[in-house]
């Protein structure tokens, strides 16, 4: 039998700064579901990683209960400490957004825009379809994107 990936464990977020940067995410309405904020060294994860060292702290995080539910690992390294910037831009190369679910955008776009989340545009339905979409970013820069709808 040929081998085949499951699903999407979770993706990884780095962040300068994890005590500024958690209270983001849960305020979007993700939860602490691992938490390793007293850090951790890891010669094997330094090696997977293509590092020297790998000392960081973090959470995992999921949105609601289910046990199969995509994580985010956010992560602050701290040694090495965190280096460049996200992509400038959503048309650049790689994993550019993380786009996630909700069924009333409006709500979330006013909610989020009163706590003081600066999104790129008002929220926007794409031609042709029943989605609409709105991207914003984290503090620090990580392209988010809130998506309603189905296509």
């Amino acid at each position: 039998m040929e081998p085949k990936i499951d699903r999407i464990f979770h993706f990884n977020i780095n962040c300068t700064n994890l005590d500024r940067t958690l209270p983001f995410y849960e305020m979007l309405g993700f939860k602490v579901i691992l938490d390793f904020r007293e850090g951790m060294q890891s010669q094997e994860m330094a090696e997977a990683f293509g590092l020297k060292v790998a000392n960081l702290k973090g959470v995992h995080l999921r949105l609601g209960d289910a046990e199969e539910a995509t994580r985010i690992d956010l992560l602050e390294f701290t040694d090495p400490p965190p280096e460049g910037q996200p992509y400038p831009t959503l048309n650049s190369t790689g994993v550019a957004r993380v786009c996630l679910k909700t069924r009333n955008i409006a709500a979330m776009y006013e909610s989020l825009k009163a706590k003081g989340v600066n999104f790129l545009s008002p929220p926007k339905k794409l031609p042709g379809t029943e989605v609409t979409i709105v991207c914003f970013k984290d503090p620090d820069g990580t392209f988010l994107e809130l998506l309603q709808g189905d296509f």
